[in-house]
């Protein structure tokens, strides 16, 4: 390999290290000299390359994700207003409505109110059946909570963008074995992974999912990833009844269409695929 690549592919692994251990602490977030650290970079040039490399910066890695563990809060929760913004890092509730206005596009009492903003009456009218060709997965298994795989998400995307991987052609996917209401969090298990070529040299610890050919049942979604699992209880409680359609022997998945990083929440679009068995 280049030495080039070499390189690039080791700072992206550091810049996920970095991410990884904002992502969990974030509400005693570490010091942009303790991240440096943990990238082993020197603390006058680790902002620079996190910033490169992960097409953000800390402080806007760890409010993106504080808001949306709040989202997660206010549709999960009865928790007080108050304590949701003070743990999303906002000295007072006028503050947190702005930037959850800004990002979400709707207050949270609102956001609370409706049961977030994804879930449409006519939702259910756009499940089609695709034909899902066999893809093959460079992937990272993710244990606990399905709200909590993001900065899995953000590690392989730091590998991939390193090795030169994240083309127009390049698709994400979440793999979800489990039913996330019917174990504790510790035991639910799950990959994040990104389409690559065959024979794509993987870093310790990764995984290939290979999958076959799959008839499917799509169901695209608009808005927050922690309001997808609504939408499943529907595509389940509604839409797989009436259909006629039994479940094949492969876990749910999910592509994500667009970057979550460049775009509100609201605009986040998903396509939920549940495999079907042949006609």
């Amino acid at each position: 390999m280049p030495i080039k690549t070499l390189t690039l592919t080791d700072h992206a692994r550091r810049i996920a290290r970095a991410m990884a251990h904002l992502a969990g602490r974030l509400d005693q977030p570490p010091s942009l000299d303790e991240l440096a650290a943990v990238a082993a970079f020197s603390p006058y040039h680790f902002h620079r390359a996190y910033r490169a490399l992960a097409g953000e910066t800390p402080v806007e890695t760890l409010a993106r994700l504080r808001l949306s563990r709040a989202a997660a809060a206010l549709l999960k929760s009865d928790a007080p207003m108050a304590r949701i913004a003070r743990e999303a890092g906002y000295a007072s509730v006028p503050a947190f409505t702005r930037a959850f206005r800004e990002a979400h596009g709707i207050p949270p009492g609102a956001y609370r109110a409706r049961a977030g903003i994804g879930l449409e009456e006519d939702m259910l009218d756009r499940v089609d059946i695709v034909e899902l060709p066999a893809i093959h997965l460079a992937a990272l298994p993710h244990r606990g909570s399905y709200d909590a795989i993001g900065p899995v998400f953000a590690r392989l995307t730091a590998w991939a963008a390193a090795r030169g991987l994240m083309g127009e052609k390049a698709r994400s996917f979440g793999v979800y074995h489990d039913d996330p209401t019917s174990m504790p969090d510790a035991q639910l298990r799950a990959h994040a992974a990104l389409t690559v070529p065959p024979g794509t040299p993987l870093d310790p610890g990764m995984e290939i999912i290979a999958t076959p050919a799959l008839r499917c049942a799509r169901l695209r979604f608009q808005g927050p990833y922690v309001e997808i699992e609504a939408a499943y209880d529907r595509l389940y409680g509604e839409w797989l009844p009436a259909s006629g359609e039994e479940p094949a022997d492969q876990p749910m998945m999910e592509e994500y269409l667009n970057d979550p990083r460049a775009l509100p929440p609201s605009e986040w679009l998903t396509d939920i695929l549940m495999p079907l068995k042949p006609r």
